[in-house]
């Protein structure tokens, strides 16, 4: 018989377009929550482009893909990083990885209810775009965070990414997160802007968590395949991933599933109170 546990609360992390720092945010993110305590898997769904193994500095001998051909289980391909973390790798460099039809999306979301590990968070790093697997995977998590810079081609398409969302697929639960800025009221104007345009022409308001300052240690950090959490722990990077997570710990619970295949649903259907 199963042991029962609590359901663990699940964050997407998407971008409208690629190298505005999706995965450093998830990475860091994912470590911060696991210096406070908590327990957390970050499974990396950049599905064809993977790279959260290398931010994290381990080897990966197994991936999603073996849990989707039935050779392993997502037990299995887990790997326990130094920093606390449980990495479920994804697949990086298979043009059919990165083309994952909708019963496969399903069968990696469903994989998540016969793990039998305890957990507080889960983080799913979202590829960027809006193709039908980046929708699939964000309306599976409870909360969606977003990340841009601010440059035109980032903010319009993270714009775009938060339309199909919030119009197309009615999900709630937006969340901005401005990287890569000059100082936090510059995070903070960025956000105020894109909420001011999602209001007037979306009719929805999206919120905001945090923002992450421009850090040349972040840089530094990744040549040597470390978070900026290990490799600069006094860096103002890490100091905002750490407000990050504190302000993610202080989000409200989700008490009910919104009705779409989601992580954990059974823990969720099973659990009277699926947060404390």
């Amino acid at each position: 018989m199963k042991t029962q546990h609590s359901s663990p609360k699940v964050i997407g992390i998407a971008s409208g377009k690629g190298g505005v720092g999706k995965t450093t945010v998830s990475v860091n993110l994912a470590v911060a929550l696991a210096l406070r305590g908590r327990k957390v898997m970050l499974l990396d769904a950049d599905l064809g482009m993977a790279n959260a193994q290398i931010s994290l500095g381990v080897k990966t001998p197994w991936n999603i893909g073996h849990v989707l051909r039935g050779e392993k289980t997502l037990q299995e391909v887990a790997v326990l990083t130094p920093q606390g973390v449980s990495l479920v790798p994804g697949v990086s460099g298979l043009r059919e990885a990165a083309a994952l039809d909708m019963a496969q999306i399903g069968a990696i979301v469903h994989a998540f209810d016969d793990l039998e590990e305890p957990l507080d968070y889960l983080i799913v790093d979202v590829a960027a775009g809006i193709s039908p697997p980046v929708l699939a995977f964000m309306a599976a998590c409870q909360r969606r965070l977003v990340v841009l810079c601010d440059q035109p081609s980032s903010i319009a398409d993270a714009y775009g990414l938060i339309k199909v969302m919030t119009l197309e697929e009615e999900l709630d639960e937006v969340y901005l997160i401005p990287n890569m800025v000059d100082s936090p009221l510059e995070g903070k104007q960025l956000f105020g802007r894109m909420n001011d345009v999602c209001t007037r022409f979306l009719g929805q308001s999206v919120r905001h968590l945090g923002s992450i300052e421009s850090d040349e240690l972040m840089l530094a950090a990744q040549r040597k395949y470390k978070t900026v959490l290990d490799f600069a722990p006094g860096s103002k990077g890490a100091a905002d991933f750490r407000r990050l997570a504190q302000s993610v710990e202080d989000l409200p619970p989700i008490e009910q599933p919104n009705g779409r295949l989601q992580f954990f649903m059974q823990r969720m259907l099973q659990t009277p109170t699926a947060h404390r």
